[in-house]
């Protein structure tokens, strides 16, 4: 009998990851040399635990509609698998698990952490002589995986970002004479700044909204923002700046560091939009406002790019295709072929080479003040957010589907998870 597919969702949300999921599932569901997809609670969370979901039970109206509903449909985590020399005893649980569902596929959905799971996943199975079959599946909104032209995920909160830059920088426009001069919107990137880059796209003219982006890859110089800030005001009668979170001093620390790391054992990142506007206020005294988009940017389903959810499912699609074909420790990725009009094609790569790997903006997509995007890089980021995918409607809401997500009956004694 052809063995079962494990598949996990991992890390934060996007608007397509349903995508990913709806193309893994359909495509299993044609193809004969699988079996059914066992989908992890909760990640890899819910392999150590023994809370696996049977997709089988979904219909198949339940799972075309993930295409078009955004979250994690089966639940998501931030749980890093240490080293086997570390904890033996977790991937023992994984392949006692896999072993007593007769799973012998593993297919995880996430970003370069994720990918590092899976690729830990691999190799495992030499290790400790159990054959499974490994595949990474790309996905963050941060598009800072390598090698990859883009990461699925990312071109609908880029469409989002470039969006609500557009039209709160009228908003901000039409009030600034008699009331607010500056608007800060954060957005999300911790070490790459793919997402603030992406509200260069709103830009139509020189005194157009964004007037100032902050990437993390150019150090946050105080004196020197500040006076780009007071300039644009003079100039355009007020200012719009984006800011991605993981801005950083000169020595390197974040300007919204809190002192708290995460469960991936990143910098917890506080807010940094009230810390520029704190620093605009007492030095200049303009009237601010300012917005996080957290997760609304990531979640936005109603305004997503089409080309994301093509890709999306793309990828999902691929990953059992090239499982069922007997490749392993691979991820499968996006090539650009074409420019104008926008082309592009399936590829892979190998989990050796973008686990743990983070890829960040080019300094020639970043203009020579460090304060707005190049035309290299709007050329690069423009047909991400291309076409409209507008989920089912009703009674003027959009019309998202719920998993019943029903477990497996466990086979295995209790497994705490650390």
């Amino acid at each position: 009998m052809p063995k079962n597919i494990f598949y996990a969702q991992s890390g934060g949300m996007t608007a397509v990851i349903n995508a990913t999921a709806c193309g893994v599932i359909e495509t299993a569901r044609r193809e004969r040399r699988v079996g059914k997809v066992i989908a992890g609670f909760n990640g890899i969370v819910g392999a150590l635990r023994e809370e696996l979901i049977d997709t089988s039970l979904e219909s198949k109206k339940t799972i075309s509609g993930l295409r078009s509903t955004p979250s994690a449909a089966f639940g998501s985590c931030r749980y890093k698998l240490k080293s086997i020399e570390e904890s033996r005893a977790e991937y023992e649980r994984l392949i006692a698990v896999f072993r007593a569902h007769d799973i012998g596929y593993f297919l995880y959905n996430g970003g370069g952490d994720s990918q590092d799971t899976a690729y830990k996943v691999s190799q495992i199975s030499v290790e400790m002589g159990f054959p499974i079959t490994c595949i990474g599946i790309p996905k963050t909104v941060d598009n800072d995986l390598p090698i990859t032209d883009c990461c699925p995920g990312f071109g609908s909160v880029a469409k989002f970002v470039a969006i609500s830059t557009l039209e709160a920088g009228l908003d901000v426009a039409a009030m600034s004479e008699s009331s607010t001069k500056v608007f800060v919107l954060e957005v999300m990137g911790r070490h790459a700044g793919w997402i603030a880059a992406s509200a260069g796209l709103a830009k139509a003219a020189r005194n157009s909204s964004p007037h100032i982006i902050l990437f993390p890859e150019i150090k946050f110089d105080q004196k020197k923002f500040l006076t780009k800030v007071k300039e644009t005001v003079n100039r355009v009668g007020h200012c719009v700046v984006v800011a991605s979170e993981g801005i950083q001093y000169n020595d390197e620390t974040f300007v919204a560091e809190t002192g708290i790391d995460d469960a991936f054992g990143h910098k917890q990142l506080g807010g940094v939009a009230p810390v520029l506007v704190d620093q605009i206020k007492r030095e200049q005294g303009y009237k601010c406002h300012w917005s996080v988009a957290d997760y609304l940017q990531r979640s936005a389903r109603h305004i997503a790019s089409a080309t994301d959810v093509e890709q999306a499912y793309a990828v999902g699609k691929a990953a059992v295709e090239f499982a069922a074909s007997g490749k392993n420790a691979v991820m499968p990725i996006i090539l650009r072929r074409n420019e104008k009009p926008y082309r592009w094609s399936i590829g892979e790569v190998s989990l050796s080479k973008v686990a743990n790997v983070e890829r960040k903006i080019p300094r020639s997509f970043i203009s020579k003040d460090g304060y707005s995007i190049s035309s290299r890089c709007r050329q690069y980021l423009a047909p991400l957010i291309e076409g409209e995918d507008f989920p089912p409607y009703r009674n003027g809401l959009p019309s998202y589907v719920r998993t019943e997500n029903k477990l497996l009956k466990k086979k295995l004694p209790r497994f705490d998870v650390q």
